[in-house]
């Protein structure tokens, strides 16, 4: 199992960058992007698309029909449409998901753009997420790509994650590390 799991990520690491150094040479890296962000959301709102694409009996000729319609209905770029017609031709199309997610990640790179994750108990303003990101800009010198999660498990407080660097104010953890003690004593 490990086996295939490495072959999927290196499989998908080959084809997001290949469709980044094709979209990059068409002059539509911005349109990629954005076409690869409305694909990756049309999963992940719709049950049904998801199981459609982990299909496993459906043949390549229904796949690049749907896949046709899908990019006609969205106005996808060609190429962005060619390029999902041809993991479907190399038996990849069930990997689509991954392979979008980690051409995101490569175009986000390549802008020199950390990714930063909060969740916080209460729920953050736009200002208050656009004061964090600058602060996180300027402390790690770089811009910051966030997403941010509203998470009421935590009771209070933030948790940052910037990278490998993980900051942790959250009630929750605080009241667990008191509990982890309580149990060593």
């Amino acid at each position: 199992m490990s086996k295939n799991k490495e072959f999927s990520s290196t499989s998908a690491s080959r084809y997001s960058l290949a469709l980044y150094e094709l979209a990059e040479e068409a002059n539509l890296l911005s349109r990629i992007e954005e076409n690869s962000v409305a694909y990756l959301n049309l999963i992940d709102q719709s049950k049904e698309f998801n199981s459609f694409l982990k299909d496993p009996t459906l043949g390549p000729n229904i796949l690049t029909d749907i896949n046709n319609k899908i990019s006609n209905n969205f106005k996808l770029e060609n190429l962005f449409r060619n390029f999902l017609n041809f993991l479907i031709l190399k038996r990849r199309y069930f990997y689509t998901e991954k392979i979008l997610k980690s051409f995101i990640q490569i175009c986000s790179e390549k802008r020199g753009e950390l990714k930063a994750e909060i969740k916080s108990a209460k729920s953050l303003t736009q200002d208050e997420i656009k004061k964090i990101t600058d602060e996180l800009s300027n402390n790690f010198k770089s811009k910051i790509k966030l997403s941010y999660k509203q998470d009421e498990s935590l009771i209070g407080g933030l948790i940052v994650q910037v990278g490998s660097t993980m900051i942790d104010t959250s009630i929750k953890s605080k009241l667990q590390q008191i509990e982890n003690r309580m149990i060593e004593a």
